[in-house]
């Protein structure tokens, strides 16, 4: 086995990881957060996961933020708040595995909107591959098919929302460290949702308030897993390994849950994976010939 071949299989392993820290936070938040209002269930998982970058805050706190990417934090918090909210609402009211699936639209809402708002191109095979993971978003959604829940529509706006906010951190990320954009992120996010919370608060039980500490580091420790895989391998190796959360997913609301499996939500995850799977290796080989382009000249 070469190196690169140990690194992908790296790769893979981190996302594995991923997938269950993941799908960890989906179940924690399915339990604990019945009963509290989505705002202060959100607020309460990043106050906990504000403390747990305390040491980068610290950092931040005595080096200060360059004045032109401040409004551009804000912007991605305000963004990331109405996702939250959207996210824990549509948690406690859908199948685990539909929030899931829904939530693949995150990346594919970032790259129509890096099209329609930044002027980036868009090729007719990457156009079609949208066209596919929106089909597969409709497979999983159908909508007058069946009786929809009010859970359906928040997570699709929680994908909205999401993917702006993507949009934001592609763009931070060019002039601002990961951790930086990462804490800024929580700390901006936690101070939007505070007067929401406070404004519908209701005393949460200890379980629930340990719960959501669980979520957040949980959450925390995917992201992390999720930054190590992308810096072993390349994400056209990594990308398909998130089907694997969605199976698990799955499983996970028919065994704890009680939740019906099915397999229309697997069919239409896997549509919107196999399009974002082909939209990151077709990317991945257009900056490969690239490359090589300016090296041969």
């Amino acid at each position: 086995m070469d190196e690169a071949q140990r690194k992908d299989l790296a790769g893979v392993g981190w996302m594995l990881v991923t997938g269950l820290c993941f799908v960890a936070v989906n179940a924690l938040v399915k339990h604990f957060g019945a009963g509290l209002p989505a705002a202060q269930s959100a607020f309460i998982r990043f106050l906990f996961g504000l403390l747990l970058l305390a040491p980068v805050l610290i950092r931040i706190s005595r080096q200060g933020v360059p004045r032109e990417l401040r409004w551009s934090f804000l912007l991605r918090g305000a963004l990331h708040v109405v996702a939250v909210i959207l996210w824990f609402f549509a948690m406690t009211r859908i199948p685990i595995a539909e929030v899931t699936a829904i939530g693949f639209l995150n990346p594919i809402i970032a790259t129509l909107g890096a099209a329609i708002l930044l002027g980036e191109s868009l090729s007719w095979r990457r156009g079609l591959a949208i066209l596919v993971a929106l089909v597969g978003a409709l497979v999983v959604i159908r909508p007058g098919m069946r009786a929809l829940d009010m859970g359906h529509l928040a997570q699709v706006g929680a994908a909205v929302a999401f993917g702006m906010s993507y949009l934001v951190a592609r763009k931070l990320a060019q002039r601002a460290s990961a951790e930086v954009v990462v804490t800024m992120m929580a700390l901006t996010v936690s101070a939007g949702l505070a007067p929401i919370a406070l404004s519908v608060w209701v005393p949460p039980s200890w379980g629930q308030v340990l719960g959501l500490a669980l979520v957040a580091v949980f959450a925390t420790a995917g992201h992390y897993t999720m930054t190590r895989a992308f810096a072993v391998a390349p994400m056209s190796v990594t990308q398909p390994i998130t089907f694997v959360q969605l199976i698990w997913a799955s499983l996970l609301g028919v065994v704890l849950f009680h939740e019906p499996f099915d397999p229309m939500v697997l069919l239409g995850g896997g549509m919107m994976i196999a399009a974002i799977s082909y939209i990151t290796w077709r990317e991945a080989r257009l900056k490969a010939a690239a490359s090589l382009q300016r090296n041969s000249q």
